[in-house]
């Protein structure tokens, strides 16, 4: 599939989930954007290429980033990011800090768990509700998470994102505890 077609198709998918997701009518977001009814139509039916400034006034319309509108990826999504990779936005000589280490939109309630599982043990999770996010941070050991069936190991100093809205498992088959911190971002009820 060519880059534009793979963008007509991300689009229409992500506007029509986050419409949903917001429970907006094609008119309350036509209006919201200041775009036609029948514009948004051809847009969730990837039956057009808009221009950006529509992007930019759908994507500000519906509170999400034009990056997410666009984002590829398909099926339930996973986002691995090695502890490098984390954003140290600011330092001070005294060695104060901070780091970010993963975010995802966040649409409603957002809660933060500490967790430490023994060597062996896990614990399953059934789906959530649709536009439900989950971002864990291991501090020590090793997570092996596994997101509707896809085993991802997730190493000490290492951070994931993923859609909770499908069955996953947070497991320790390591040897050593492991312990994270896990934010739940569960969309508002409408």
């Amino acid at each position: 599939m060519a880059d534009l077609d793979l963008l007509t198709q991300s689009l229409a998918r992500n506007v029509k989930r986050w419409r949903t997701e917001r429970g907006f009518t094609l008119d309350v977001l036509a209006a919201r954007a200041g775009v036609s009814r029948g514009m948004l139509i051809q847009i969730e039916q990837a039956r057009t290429n808009p221009s950006l400034g529509t992007v930019v006034k759908v994507g500000d319309a519906l509170g999400i980033s034009v990056t997410t509108l666009l984002d590829y990826a398909q099926g339930p999504k996973v986002r691995v990011v090695p502890a490098e990779q984390a954003v140290r936005l600011w330092h001070t000589d005294a060695g104060s800090y901070n780091r970010l280490l993963a975010g995802v939109e966040a649409p409603g309630p957002l809660e933060m768990w500490d967790w430490r599982l023994a060597p062996g043990e896990g614990s399953p999770s059934d789906p959530h509700p649709a536009g439900t996010v989950e971002l864990v941070h291991v501090r020590a050991g090793e997570l092996t998470l596994t997101v509707d069936g896809v085993r991802h190991r997730v190493p000490e100093g290492a951070s994931a994102s993923f859609e909770a809205d499908v069955p996953h498992t947070y497991a320790n088959d390591g040897a050593v505890p492991m312990e994270m911190v896990m934010a739940v971002s569960v969309p508002p009820v409408h």
